[in-house]
């Protein structure tokens, strides 16, 4: 099997970055109420947060029955925050044109 570890690790923290921005802007502006749009955000930032810590452990580790098993874990938890995000832009773009 293919490491995708360090891929995942590097996506994760970048969209977490992404996440937080989105979360800062809805604060500065003051549309936080308006939306779920924050919370879809947050979940998104938890998930990529555990995503990176176990993508880390996968990295980090020595036996290669945990090294798959905390991949695998932290390859389900991006998908999720992925679908968080995509959640986050189609709420952002909904919002936009109306």
């Amino acid at each position: 099997m293919d490491k995708k570890s360090p891929q995942i690790l590097n996506a994760s923290s970048n969209l977490l970055g992404f996440s937080m921005i989105i979360i800062t802007s809805l604060k500065i502006t003051k549309t936080s109420h308006h939306t779920s749009l924050d919370e879809f955000a947050g979940i998104s930032c938890i998930l990529f947060a555990c995503s990176c810590f176990f993508s880390f452990l996968s990295i980090r580790s020595k036996s290669t029955k945990y090294e798959s098993r905390y991949e695998s874990i932290a390859d389900y938890l991006f998908l999720i925050a992925l679908f968080c995000i995509i959640l986050s832009v189609i709420i952002i773009t909904t919002t936009i044109i109306d």
